[in-house]
C-alpha cells in the first residue's frame, strides 16, 4: 500500500496542510560533552520540540513529516525506527519526527541523556550527536530526513570514525530552515549563538 501511495501520491498532504497541522513549541535543548567515544556537537544545542505536530485523524502521519520537512528544505527522507546502538552523523545534522509510537531514546552517547518521545514529537540533532533507541514502541515509525545538499554518513564509536568526524563536523553548514518552522523557526536562532 506505501508503494503505490508513493508512486501515486494519493494520501499525501500538500504543504499548506502539512504547515498547518504545525503546534508553536518552545524548543528544549540540550548540549552533550564529547565523551571520548561520541564526539557529539562542540557549539550547537540538541532541539526537541514536544508535540510540535498534530496528528489526529491522520491517516498516513509519516506523510504529513515528509512533506513537512520537505517544504521546509529537509529532503532525502526515509521512514523507519531509530537503531537499538549508539550511532552518529559526522558530515550532516538530522531531523527525526516521531509519526506513530513511542520510544525511549539516549542522545549524546553512553553518558548523555534519555528522553522518552512520542507521535508528534520533533528532535533536530546537530552533527556529531550520538542517538540510540533504548525501548520503544512495536508501531514506532520514525521519519527522518536532512538539510539540503547534505550527504549523511553513518558512523559508530571508533577510533578512525572518530578521527574523521572532528574534522568534519565543524565543516557541517547550517541549514537555511528549520525543518518544522520554516524560515523564521526556533532552530535558527539556537543554533546562531
Amino acid at each position: 500500500m506505501k508503494t503505490f501511495e508513493t508512486v501515486t501520491g494519493i494520501g499525501k498532504p500538500s504543504a499548506h496542510a502539512a504547515e498547518a497541522r504545525g503546534r508553536s513549541r518552545k524548543p528544549d535543548a540540550a548540549m552533550f560533552e564529547d565523551d571520548g567515544a561520541i564526539p557529539n556537537n562542540p557549539r550547537l544545542p540538541f532541539i526537541l520540540y514536544r508535540g510540535a505536530v498534530d496528528l489526529s485523524n491522520c491517516s498516513d502521519p509519516a506523510a504529513v513529516f515528509e512533506e513537512l520537512f520537505r517544504s521546509n528544505g529537509w529532503g532525502d527522507s526515509w521512514r523507519n525506527g531509530i537503531y537499538g546502538f549508539v550511532h552518529y552523523h559526522s558530515s550532516a545534522h538530522e531531523v527525526l519526527g516521531i509519526a506513530r509510537g513511542w520510544a525511549k531514546v539516549r542522545f549524546g552517547g553512553d553518558h548523555g541523556k534519555v528522553y522518552d518521545l512520542s507521535a508528534g514529537d520533533v528532535v533536530v540533532l546537530p552533527a556529531g550527536t550520538g542517538h540510540q533507541s533504548l525501548s520503544a514502541s512495536k508501531d514506532l515509525l520514525v521519519v527522518g530526513a536532512y538539510p539540503a545538499g547534505a550527504k549523511y554518513d553513518e558512523c559508530r564509536a571508533s577510533l578512525q570514525e572518530r578521527a574523521r568526524a572532528l574534522q568534519s563536523i565543524p565543516k557541517v553548514p547550517l541549514p537555511q530552515m528549520d525543518p518544522v518552522y520554516g524560515a523564521g523557526g526556533p532552530l535558527l536562532e539556537a543554533w546562531a549563538h
